[in-house]
């Protein structure tokens, strides 16, 4: 590769930032998946794929169910 081949500085900047904004959002969704903050949009997406006749709860009454369902089953969990 030539010297005149090379990325100019600025461009090598724009990339280098690109892929730090790519990576934070990648480990935003991750961390948010992981933590359950996205259970409510993925619960209504399914049951909009899924079966679109049915109503979804609400988000108070998707939460208030899920966290019924851990205390009757608590599975494998540290507390």
């Amino acid at each position: 590769m030539a010297a005149s081949d090379a990325p100019a500085p600025a461009a090598r900047g724009v990339r280098v930032r690109d892929l730090l904004a790519r990576a934070s959002r990648s480990i935003r969704w991750y961390v948010t998946t992981l933590m359950g903050d996205r259970a409510y949009d993925t619960y209504v997406a399914h049951l909009r794929a899924r079966h679109p006749a049915q109503q979804p709860m609400s988000e108070r009454e998707f939460w208030r169910d899920r966290l019924d369902r851990q205390e009757r089953n608590p599975g494998a969990r540290c507390c």
